[in-house]
């Protein structure tokens, strides 16, 4: 879906009898970043110190996509904005996904990039069908202002590691290899292009 709500509002079902309380509903959007800690810990596991910066508070405020490795859309998980740097351009028209080619990739005739970036007012359009403009939305400078100068510390938190996904790392390990895109077209194209506001690289 591309970071769009509908990819993102997907609902999630857990239960563990006498720990978690029946029918108990959670708002909260979560990720794997959420969840994949919570499971290590309640293993008995640890967490790699070389990668998880666990003094920074910054994932527990924040929600973004990212498409290889430009980031795609982001948000404050308490804000009822939401920012679109790229949109993917599905195929066939109309559709929800990359049918034509396979895999929704990252780059050039593929992607829609957009400057200034989109923004949606996720309480009033959670189908993300009206971009806010100047006349809509008074803050809107503002709001975009904001996230720039948090894309830019957020990107100074961020330490290079060895890329672990590389092909020759994952060809004879399918249970390794990412799943991008609308299932079962699972492949990841990544590109080194990216989506600006002036002055901005959002590549991550």
């Amino acid at each position: 879906m591309g970071g769009w709500e509908g990819g993102i509002r997907v609902p999630g079902i857990f239960r563990w009898p006498g720990r978690l309380i029946p029918g108990r509903e959670v708002a909260e959007p979560t990720s794997l970043m959420d969840v994949f800690p919570t499971v290590v810990k309640l293993a008995g596991g640890t967490l790699p110190e070389d990668r998880y910066n666990t003094s920074a508070s910054i994932l527990n405020t924040i929600f973004l996509r990212c498409c290889g490795r430009c980031l795609r859309c982001w948000r404050w998980r308490d804000s009822i904005f939401k920012v679109h740097f790229f949109t993917p351009n599905f195929s066939p028209a109309g559709a929800v996904g990359c049918y034509d080619t396979s895999v929704c990739m990252c780059h050039g005739e593929f992607v829609t990039y957009h400057s200034p970036p989109l923004v949606f007012e996720l309480s009033g359009d959670p189908s993300e069908s009206r971009p806010l403009s100047p006349d809509t939305e008074p803050r809107l400078a503002e709001v975009l202002e904001r996230v720039e100068r948090a894309v830019t510390e957020h990107r100074r938190t961020l330490t290079p590691v060895e890329r672990q996904l590389t092909w020759a790392k994952v060809l004879w390990k399918p249970w390794l290899q990412p799943c991008c895109g609308t299932f079962p077209f699972c492949s990841c194209e990544e590109s080194h292009h990216t989506s600006r506001m002036p002055g901005q690289n959002y590549e991550m």
